[in-house]
C-alpha cells in the first residue's frame, strides 16, 4: 500500500506531482516508513520540492542547529536533494539540510566540472518536525540559471540522504541506477516538468 501525501502547512500546491521515493536495497533504514514529494514549476521560473519523512523521528540523526547558510558536504549526513536537468549534459545538484542549510552545484557532464551554482537568490526553506515525520520545503528561484530559467521543461531526480542515530546512511530515490546508490545518474532523473 502507498502511503497519501497527508495535507499540512507545507504542502506545495494542488497541481505538484507527487512521488514516493524508494529505499536503495543495501541501504535500508528501519526507522523510516516512507518518504513522499512533491515537485512543481511555477511561473517566473519557480521550482518547488517538499519532502514529508514518515517515520520515527527519535531513531534519525538530525542537524539541531539552525544555520540557513550555503554548507559543502550536506549529503554525508540528513539531506534532501533534487537534480534538475534541461539538456542532456549538464545539470544543477541543490541539497536541502532539516537545520535549513543548503548547497547549489553546477555539473557540466556526469559528475564532471562541478562548481558552485550562482543562485540569485538563496532557496527558501520551511521545515516541520514531530515525533512521526519530518516536512521539508524547498523554493529555488532559476531566474539567475538562464539554462534553467528559459527551458520548456526540466528532468529532476528526486532523492534524500537519510543518517540514523548510528550514523549509517540510507539512500532515497524515484529510481535506483543498478549497482551503489548515484543520484547523478541519468536513469535517475524521472520526474519530467513542463513550464506553465
Amino acid at each position: 500500500m502507498v502511503a497519501e501525501l497527508k495535507p499540512s502547512a507545507l504542502v506545495v500546491a494542488q497541481d505538484a506531482q507527487r512521488s514516493v521515493l524508494l529505499a536503495h536495497p543495501d541501504s535500508a533504514c528501519p526507522a523510516v516508513s516512507a518518504i513522499l514529494v512533491e515537485a512543481r514549476l511555477a511561473a517566473a521560473a519557480q521550482l518547488s520540492c517538499h519532502y514529508a519523512l514518515q517515520g520515527d523521528i527519535g531513531r534519525l540523526r538530525l542537524s539541531d542547529s539552525p544555520r540557513a547558510t550555503r554548507t559543502d558536504g550536506l549529503w554525508r549526513h540528513t539531506c534532501f536533494e533534487v537534480f534538475v536537468a534541461a539538456s542532456t549534459a549538464g545539470y544543477y545538484e541543490f541539497n536541502f539540510s532539516p537545520a535549513l542549510a543548503w548547497a547549489a552545484y553546477r555539473f557540466e557532464d556526469y559528475r564532471h566540472g562541478m562548481a558552485p551554482a550562482r543562485l540569485a537568490q538563496p532557496p527558501r526553506l520551511r521545515v516541520q518536525q514531530s515525533p512521526a515525520g519530518l516536512e521539508l520545503a524547498a523554493t529555488l528561484d532559476l531566474a539567475g540559471l538562464a539554462d534553467l530559467a528559459a527551458a520548456p521543461r526540466l528532468h529532476l531526480a528526486l532523492a534524500a540522504v537519510i543518517e540514523d542515530q548510528g550514523g549509517r546512511l540510507a539512500y532515497w530515490a524515484l529510481r535506483h541506477a543498478p549497482g551503489v546508490p548515484d543520484f547523478h545518474h541519468r536513469d535517475a532523473f524521472t520526474l519530467e516538468l513542463r513550464a506553465p
